[in-house]
């Protein structure tokens, strides 16, 4: 058997968390003696302490030339696993062994100078991220061409839109040649057109000269198509490590928790009105939902509150994609409200989307008139559907049967 390009074994990784304790007096400080005055004096307002760990009996595996994708909630920990293999943070307990040069693109645009032209932080981005002069030279034309900034190579970067930043950002490290490649969320950047061009590469690399690559992304069909193997992760355990089919089912099977969306804080107006106070993106079954396949059952629920009667009252359920167009649009039936809680879930069969990453947009009114409107969450879809032949011709497919609305007061 080969010699593994990374092996880990009991890998954890904890970290100490401060939580400010009750204010004191000083009258209360003394009553505990000099030595609580000494600590107080030096340190300022106490603090208690918790133990949190991030990472927790994390082993696996990678072989040389493998691409190995990364998934898990928010929190789970892929950061932190990358941060360690980069050597960026020390782990706590198990130990990792790393043979071949490794190169970490955790974050475009790290050490850019904004007074710089794109020119110079080429070879100042590129030496940061451990290349040579003379491999920076050699590749200088092709990184140019790729972020389409010749026009701009002599132009402080600080002039440069966010756009054509991240392009020349990405384009430097997307460039490097080591051994290994621990990439983590880079590939959203720049337009759609970009995106494909950075996915395109990233493929090149994978393919090309037997590299090994570690691919962190929430980009579930990004990971499907560059990914020969996924590790699962959640709250700093290693759920399951496999290939990439059966960890993406594994997470869109009920790995993840059944836990509100974040919203935005609703204005004075809405609160005055209604405004939606809670929502949830779900199976059929009730368990959470961030990644369905294609043709099972899904739902949203949303938890709407009234502060008065509302007149016509109508929510609509939006499924957009990552570019922005619009795929389907549901509508509550207008209806007046009470005031007080009410919930609203949309129900729709089978999933007829094609697999990709969307948006779920939501918005409410009254008599027609627009109240709030935002993004609610995001939704991945994997699989295929043999059924949707427009599937593969336009990228998305047709939303072929609508949701079922319901609407009841709490």
């Amino acid at each position: 058997m080969s010699q593994p390009a990374i092996e880990v074994t009991g890998l954890g990784k904890r970290y100490r968390i401060e939580h400010a304790a009750r204010r004191e007096t000083l009258r209360d400080a003394l009553q505990h003696g000099a030595r609580r005055i000494w600590r107080r004096l030096r340190w300022g307002t106490g603090f208690t302490h918790e133990e949190f760990w991030a990472l927790r009996e994390v082993d696996f595996r990678v072989e040389p030339g493998e691409v190995l994708g990364i998934i898990g909630r928010n929190g789970a920990g892929k950061s932190t696993l990358l941060k360690i293999l980069s050597r960026i943070t020390e782990p706590t307990t198990g130990r990792i062994a790393v043979t071949g040069r490794v190169a970490s693109l955790l974050e475009v645009g790290t050490g850019f100078h904004p007074e710089l032209t794109g020119r110079e932080n080429i070879f100042l981005n590129g030496a940061i991220l451990g290349m040579s002069r003379a491999e920076i030279r050699s590749k200088f034309a092709e990184i140019v061409a790729f972020a389409e900034v010749e026009r701009f190579l002599d132009t402080p970067v600080k002039r440069y839109s966010s756009g054509m930043y991240v392009r020349l950002a990405f384009a430097v490290a997307a460039h490097l040649e080591p051994e290994i490649l621990i990439v983590d969320e880079v590939l959203a950047v720049g337009d759609a057109e970009f995106q494909k061009k950075c996915i395109g590469k990233m493929q090149d690399v994978a393919r090309g000269n037997g590299r090994t690559v570690l691919f962190v992304s929430h980009n579930l069909p990004v990971i499907r198509q560059l990914c020969t193997r996924t590790l699962l992760l959640d709250k700093g355990r290693l759920l399951l490590s496999g290939p990439t089919a059966q960890a993406l089912a594994a997470y869109a099977h009920g790995q993840v928790a059944n836990e509100a969306v974040r919203l935005p804080p609703p204005t004075d107006e809405q609160r005055s009105r209604v405004f939606v106070s809670a929502c949830w993106v779900e199976h059929a079954h009730g368990a959470g939902l961030a990644c369905a396949r294609v043709g099972e059952p899904w739902r949203v629920r949303l938890r709407v509150t009234a502060a008065r009667p509302i007149r016509d009252f109508v929510a609509g359920l939006g499924v957009v994609t990552s570019e922005g167009l619009g795929l389907q649009t549901v509508w509550s039936p207008a209806t007046d409200l009470a005031p007080g809680e009410h919930e609203l879930i949309y129900l729709q069969d089978s999933v007829a989307l094609a697999a990709d990453s969307y948006k779920l947009v939501v918005g409410l009114s009254e008599q027609g008139r627009s109240i709030q409107q935002f993004e609610a969450a995001r939704l991945e879809i994997t699989g295929e559907n043999p059924l949707i032949p427009c599937a593969a011709a336009s990228g998305y497919g047709l939303v072929l049967n609508s949701m079922q609305v319901s609407v009841r007061r709490l």
